[in-house]
């Protein structure tokens, strides 16, 4: 299974790499700086840990696609499991691959969906830590809208709590109940702030860059912006619900800041630190830019940045969703292949349950 999944990771990378081409700009806090690589050839190779929980804001339906192409950079898209609402497995050829990969679809109707979901945290539970694993959440349950927005704005009235600029006040259930049931199989939460280019302050991602105008029409985001950071499991207070969203609203209110942050300046903060800015040798670094071409436009773009060999961070990594090497791309055949191969196992499946099920047509014959 892991493999066929890597494959289908792989057509993901391409179908981005080849019909909705962008940059990327990675950056990270002091706790997982030391894990972010530029390579030589310009790609991102992302030093994570093979076990963990990853939540991140949620403003575009292909949010999950760029996060999948970061487990490909950590070599780990064949073990990545996405918790996504349940209409999405409708979408063609990527939706049945992700019904037959066993990613996690909710109807957002808790009593309904809990079952299952414990059903499937206990199997990914039972690999304990010797079985890689990502797992993806999006804890505020649907990407931002309009109608979103204004209904998190009425929760945090009525409640009282402090609302939030760019995000909808995120759901603790959800992400509470994979590390209750995760509990002793991983030990850290990362979590990633997602922001695009070109969307203008107020306005909401999804009216610019639908899956269908993104991939099919073109017009996929300038770049797109990612910033990460770590938590230790052992940290966070999940024993007691209360503490626990409490917690997970003050991420919230810090991912706010960080992306109003990114409005007003393009990009996201960095660290106060005082290896920014150096080379190995200590010597203040010289910045080069160099001239790409992304989809057909030609980009001008960092080719320093990310951690290097001794420690030392050189700023936000910039490079786009790529192969590590051409020919991983025929891996796209063994998808074709597969889902072929199951087509025809369905086909002869229903074909003798018409021969043996009396009342059927062939025997009506």
């Amino acid at each position: 299974m892991a493999r066929t999944k890597q494959h289908f990771g792989v057509l993901v990378t391409t179908i981005t790499q080849w019909w909705s081409p962008t940059v990327v700009r990675v950056t990270g806090d002091k706790s997982v700086r030391h894990q972010l690589k530029r390579m030589p050839d310009g790609r991102l190779e992302c030093e994570f840990p093979e076990r963990m929980i990853l939540i991140a804001n949620h403003q575009l339906y292909s949010d999950w696609l760029y996060l999948w192409w970061i487990s490909y950079t950590a070599r780990l898209h064949g073990f990545i499991y996405i918790i996504l609402k349940e209409s999405l497995k409708y979408i063609p050829v990527i939706g049945g691959g992700m019904q037959f990969y066993g990613f996690i679809f909710l109807a957002r109707k808790w009593e309904q969906d809990k079952p299952r979901f414990r059903y499937r945290l206990s199997k990914l539970a039972a690999g304990g830590k010797q079985e890689p694993m990502w797992l993806m959440i999006f804890p505020e349950g649907t990407n931002l809208s309009d109608n979103g927005r204004k209904a998190s704005a009425k929760y945090a009235e009525k409640t009282g709590i402090k609302d939030l600029r760019h995000l909808m006040i995120p759901r603790s259930t959800g992400l509470r109940f994979c590390l209750e049931n995760l509990a002793g199989s991983v030990d850290w939460v990362y979590d990633c702030t997602v922001a695009y280019e070109g969307i203008p302050r107020g306005k909401f991602g999804q009216d610019y860059f639908t899956l269908s105008s993104t991939y099919f029409q073109g017009r996929p985001p300038k770049s797109v912006n990612m910033h990460f950071r770590r938590f230790a499991i052992a940290s966070i207070p999940i024993s007691d619900p209360t503490e626990f969203e409490a917690w997970i609203r003050q991420r919230w209110l810090e991912k706010d800041d960080l992306l109003e942050y990114y409005v007003q300046n393009g990009r996201f903060p960095e660290d106060d630190d005082k290896t920014n800015g150096l080379s190995i040798e200590g010597e203040e670094k010289i910045e080069v830019k160099q001239r790409i071409k992304v989809g057909g436009k030609e980009r001008i773009i960092s080719t320093m940045g990310g951690s290097s060999a001794a420690g030392n961070w050189g700023g936000p990594i910039e490079t786009e969703v790529k192969l590590k090497a051409w020919w991983e791309a025929l891996d796209i055949f063994v998808v074709i292949v597969t889902v072929a191969l199951l087509a025809n196992v369905v086909t002869k499946a229903y074909a003798v349950v018409r021969l043996v099920v009396p009342g059927s047509s062939v025997l009506d014959g």
